[in-house]
């Protein structure tokens, strides 16, 4: 027993709340196996997870774990490298024989029979899967997910389609998790450097990229923006913004209303009209990705059309949480310096005449001293400025790298560093403009308790 994933009844999941972790635990729970796990805090997903029939616990056990767990015949023990080394339970479990498997081992082991349409890149990649498989769930191909992020449209991060070749995968470049990949077509929207403190420099994080480039099938696609080189065994599709190159060109976009609408010239065919349901200049390349990849495919453009047009994003990515005439309210979770100037090149594109107030959460200590000037560049062209301090996540504190020195960098005159009880208090002050939180640690539980804020600044205006 243990050859195969399918063979054990127990699954057990260190870090069970992480967004790609709590698919593949809501995937083997619709399997009918036996599902628990640890996390660290409590949170809206375990909250559902807990709702759907998982057992989680919020302490590590240690030793204890033993009565969580079945027989190492019969469980198998799924960790997310995020959980931090001499974690108890994972140190008892190794220590005991279990079988342990990186979250990205299980999802290979899972998708490896099925046709797997993967993302790669170090932005957009949630946005732009969970595009491809509203696309294809609107269609009669149908399609397996497992997405980095909440669907709008499916209000989950997975959907199971038995009858469906198909399998869209989020690939993601952190620990090299997307070498476990078996990919017959990819997307790849961008390869800006990220996660140095795993890559160690620039270079191998390229080098990464180009390991996964060579894995895609040679029947496949791979479907690159046009601002990459990768050599793959597969041909390559490219794709841009109002570019002379490539093979799928946007230009012409209008943002009307909540939707992007813009025209799409192919090798064969010029000026298509397409309409997406979100805003964003940065999620009409993305739907322009998944247009290239699915019409290489050969999905007929009015299935493609029709997806797009019916999309409603993902959570916590340019999520329009209130929107009046004098204010609005967007979350994103932007924690890179590209994100960053996508977003705000989006903002302004819809905004140009009001005021931002942004409020950011650096995301690691690492990052922030890695692309502190880049960061420091993007977060000047806000009208305003509220720094959270950093998220330290998985890392230990760095000295001389902090929120203080980070703002330091930033060159307006409207900047401040406050905690987040502190930032609501702060924000009720808000009547008009647009606010926007952003960052990729815990800020999304200030969502919630300010739109409640901001809707009765609206309120009291009316």
């Amino acid at each position: 027993m243990g050859n195969r994933v399918t063979d054990y009844t127990h699954f057990y999941f260190i870090g069970i709340g992480g967004i790609g972790m709590s698919a593949l635990a809501r995937y083997f729970k619709a399997n009918g196996k036996i599902v628990s796990g640890y996390d660290k805090t409590k949170s809206a997903i375990t909250e559902a997870l807990i709702g759907e029939g998982c057992d989680i616990h919020f302490e590590d056990l240690g030793k204890k774990v033993k009565q969580e767990v079945a027989s190492p015949v019969n469980t198998l023990v799924v960790y997310t490298p995020a959980v931090p080394e001499g974690h108890l339970e994972l140190t008892y479990l190794k220590e005991k024989g279990y079988t342990i498997y990186k979250r990205s081992e299980v999802l290979g082991l899972i998708t490896r029979f099925m046709k797997g349409l993967c993302v790669a890149g170090t932005h957009g990649k949630t946005t732009t899967s969970a595009m491809l498989a509203h696309i294809l769930d609107q269609s009669t191909w149908k399609c397996n997910a497992f997405l980095g992020g909440i669907s709008s449209n499916f209000n989950s991060n997975l959907l199971l389609n038995v009858a469906s070749e198909w399998a869209v995968v989020e690939a993601d470049e952190f620990d090299r998790s997307f070498l476990y990949l078996s990919p017959f077509a990819s997307i790849v929207t961008a390869m800006d450097p990220d996660h140095l403190d795993v890559y160690g420099d620039a270079s191998s994080f390229k080098d990464g990229f180009r390991q996964y480039a060579m894995k895609i099938d040679p029947n496949g696609f791979c479907v690159l923006h046009e601002s990459l080189s990768l050599q793959s065994l597969c041909p390559t599709i490219t794709y841009g913004i109002e570019s002379e190159h490539a093979d799928y060109c946007a230009h012409h976009v209008v943002y009307n209303d909540g939707m992007m609408h813009f025209l799409v010239d192919t090798k064969s065919e010029k000026a298509i009209k397409f309409s997406l349901g979100i805003p964003g200049l940065h999620n009409v390349l993305n739907a322009l990705g998944c247009i290239a990849l699915m019409d290489q495919l050969g999905l007929p453009l009015s299935d493609i059309r029709t997806g797009l047009a019916s999309f409603k994003g993902v959570r916590r990515r340019f999520d329009v949480q209130i929107k009046s005439d004098s204010l609005i309210y967007i979350d994103d979770y932007a924690h890179h310096p590209e994100e960053l100037r996508y977003l705000i090149d989006s903002l302004t594109m819809m905004f140009p005449r009001q005021q931002i107030t942004a409020v950011f959460q650096p995301h690691l200590f690492t990052r922030t001293r890695d692309f502190g000037a880049a960061f420091a560049d993007q977060l000047s062209r806000f009208d305003e400025l509220v720094l959270l301090p950093i998220y330290a996540a998985r890392e230990k504190e760095i000295i001389g790298i902090s929120s203080d020195w980070l703002l330091s960098k930033v060159r307006i005159p409207n900047k401040k560093i406050l905690k987040s009880s502190e930032a609501l208090e702060y924000l009720k002050q808000k009547k008009d403009g647009v606010i926007v939180t952003i960052g990729a640690g815990d800020i999304d539980r200030m969502v919630e308790p300010l739109k409640f804020i901001l809707s009765q600044n609206i309120e009291t205006l009316s």
